[in-house]
């Protein structure tokens, strides 16, 4: 039987093009912390992007949603020469 950690399983979500809320990751996921998890998850090297909610007709504000993105140009290149510099 193959285990797999709440991690990993936030991880495949994202690499499947999903956006999640903290919210959505706490409960379908059963994480007590998931910005723990979203840090993790840019350590090991994924670009996720926390986009801000925008406000609805009814004034009322939406949630803030991460995503997976890609990383820009200046990052990688900084990365780079962070490598290169130790």
């Amino acid at each position: 039987m193959k285990t797999t950690t709440a991690t990993s399983r936030v991880r495949e979500a994202f690499l499947n093009g999903e956006t999640l809320t903290a919210a959505q990751i706490s409960a379908r996921f059963g994480v007590s912390n998931p910005h723990n998890v979203v840090y993790s998850l840019r350590r090991q090297g994924f670009a996720i992007h926390l986009n801000e909610g925008r406000v609805g007709s009814r004034g009322r504000r939406k949630a803030d949603f991460y995503r997976l993105g890609t990383a820009s140009k200046a990052v990688v290149a900084a990365g780079y020469r962070a490598m290169t510099a130790a």
